[in-house]
């Protein structure tokens, strides 16, 4: 891609993360007028944005912080909605600024082995179908390995996903073992001189201690025929699940390692907000971002662009910056 499409690309893509985030930064703008009709900043009105910004899931530190700053010599001042985005939108930004990477290979992993878990219904399927998308797109050979044998559906998908970008798919019949899927992917994928093997896995919490020991054969399968694999546990979280997802992390870190995350259905959440939550509390890298269900809804997260849009930066003023 040449560098004069580029600027163009990232207008687009922002134009669609602010689209997808507005549910957030509307209620957040909204809120925050509601509560600035005063327009004088004292401890209530203090009080008051500290709550709107904790309905938001933004969490405790980033709240407090925020309340902070705006108290510093402003006390009995008049005080603006536009005031706390630019404040939020700062603090939010280095926030997220040491978690944004990208989802990096090991080039000397033939294949790198992404596990990718998750809770039935965060996108997991569809996730490694954008996922292997990027990498086919960016030259490199995938296999998706169906390890979700729990469900019919998500084996379906995969392979829906698997011949719609362009990718070979390993899978058996419903009920079969996931490490079984999970070991002839890998065994295919080292024959083959694979670059990327995505596995699929069941997210059945309700049965905490069934996934856990599933999960852990998996691994160690993987171990054995490769003592570095996998090289990366993906965890896709849902935004819409609010301060659920922080539990998620929790359980998914103790029960399989997780190194990385990805969050979905930001166009479906008032609580986008959480992204910075778990962010605050976890540290963990969060390589993308998902804004709908199109294939082109999902790109590398970017902490800036993020802190923008659900503050309610104006585009046209951020793409002259």
């Amino acid at each position: 891609m040449s560098g004069e499409e580029r600027p163009e690309e990232k207008q687009g893509w922002f134009a669609r993360l602010k689209a997808g985030v507005s549910r957030t930064s509307s209620a957040l703008g909204e809120n925050l007028t509601g509560v600035l009709t005063k327009r004088k900043l004292d401890e209530e009105t203090l009080d008051e944005l500290e709550e709107v910004l904790l309905k938001a899931d933004l969490g405790f530190a980033m709240a407090d912080r925020i309340r902070d700053r705006l108290s510093m010599g402003r006390h009995d001042k008049n005080i603006t909605a536009a005031d706390v985005r630019a404040v939020l939108a700062e603090e939010v930004a280095q926030v997220l600024e040491p978690v944004a990477k990208p989802l990096e290979l090991d080039a000397d992993a033939k294949p790198h082995v992404i596990l990718v878990v998750g809770v039935n219904g965060t996108g997991k399927t569809t996730t490694i179908g954008k996922l292997a998308h990027q990498f086919v797109k960016n030259g490199k050979t995938v296999l998706l390995a169906a390890g979700d044998t729990f469900r019919a559906a998500a084996i379906d998908q995969l392979k829906i996903w698997g011949g719609r970008v362009g990718a070979e798919v390993v899978a058996r019949d419903v009920g079969a073992d996931p490490a079984g899927v999970a070991f002839e992917a890998l065994e295919r994928a080292k024959e083959a001189g694979t670059d990327v093997l995505l596995i699929d896995t069941a997210g059945r919490l309700h049965n905490k201690g069934d996934l856990m020991a599933e999960l852990a054969k998996v691994v160690r399968v993987l171990k054995k025929f490769d003592p570095d694999a996998p090289h990366t546990v993906l965890l896709v979280l849902d935004a819409t699940t609010g301060q659920n997802a922080l539990s998620q992390v929790q359980t998914f870190r103790e029960i399989a390692g997780v190194t990385n995350l990805v969050v979905t259905k930001l166009d479906g959440s008032a609580r986008g907000g959480i992204v910075v939550a778990i962010a605050e509390k976890f540290g963990l890298p969060i390589n993308a971002i998902g804004v709908g269900e199109g294939i082109e809804d999902f790109e590398p997260f970017d902490a800036h662009d993020y802190a923008r849009a659900i503050a309610g930066a104006d585009q046209e003023n951020d793409a002259a910056a």
